[in-house]
């Protein structure tokens, strides 16, 4: 008789610890998230000294902000002297709200993974030095409000992907090296053409002129 509260205490501590390892696994996917982004960075001012894999979560991280879960909500690295490339694995950061990464050095491609942040509401990654095309996939981020890629070596067409996400308030995709028409439904409406300037290839929609309003009529003419 007295071996059963034994096994009862042996089978709770086995389930507290199978809790806390899912835990784990869970705070640790954006963790690896993070360090993979940072293993491949040249950063001469030391801004991510504080960007530690030992840790259970990275909400103790500098330029890290989370949720009251414990999620990462926003990366801010913007201005940080930083190089390297945008990693993929960025997309496993399904909490993310803001991705600040622009005035740095980062090159190569936009990931097709960021795609996958589907609460994003700023994506910020102008000033840098992104090659290849926008990818279709940022078409999927149906919250996003801010959308600035201006000052990269971007080419190809713009995605009418984009033109589907119905919150977009800002969009700046300047001075690049994109071609093809500039689509001017959904969300693309609203836009002015400052926010494709200095994209020479780019071919803007036609602007048909008002005709002038018709004089006031005298009515002791």
């Amino acid at each position: 008789m007295e071996r059963i509260p034994s096994r009862i205490s042996a089978s709770a501590l086995l389930f507290v610890l199978a809790l806390s390892n899912l835990s784990g696994v869970y705070g640790n996917s954006e963790v690896d998230a993070l360090y993979a982004f940072k293993t491949q960075l040249s950063d001469p001012n030391n801004v991510l000294a504080s960007w530690n894999q030992t840790l259970v979560n990275p909400c103790t991280w500098f330029h890290v902000t989370c949720n009251n879960e414990n999620s990462v909500t926003r990366v801010d690295l913007g201005n940080a002297n930083l190089s390297g490339h945008l990693v993929s694995q960025l997309g496993q950061l399904s909490n993310l709200q803001y991705l600040e990464l622009y005035d740095n050095n980062f090159y190569g491609i936009i990931p097709k993974a960021l795609g996958n942040l589907t609460n994003l509401v700023s994506l910020d990654l102008y000033q840098n030095r992104l090659t290849g095309h926008i990818p279709k996939t940022l078409g999927k981020l149906q919250k996003l409000r801010f959308l600035r890629l201006n000052n990269n070596i971007l080419t190809g067409t713009i995605p009418y992907s984009l033109t589907s996400i119905t919150t977009l308030q800002v969009l700046d995709l300047s001075s690049n090296h994109l071609r093809g028409y500039v689509p001017i439904n959904g969300s693309f409406s609203q836009f002015t053409p400052m926010s494709f300037a200095n994209n020479p290839k780019l071919i803007l929609p036609a602007i048909v002129p008002q005709a002038p309003a018709p004089a006031p009529t005298s009515l002791h003419a």
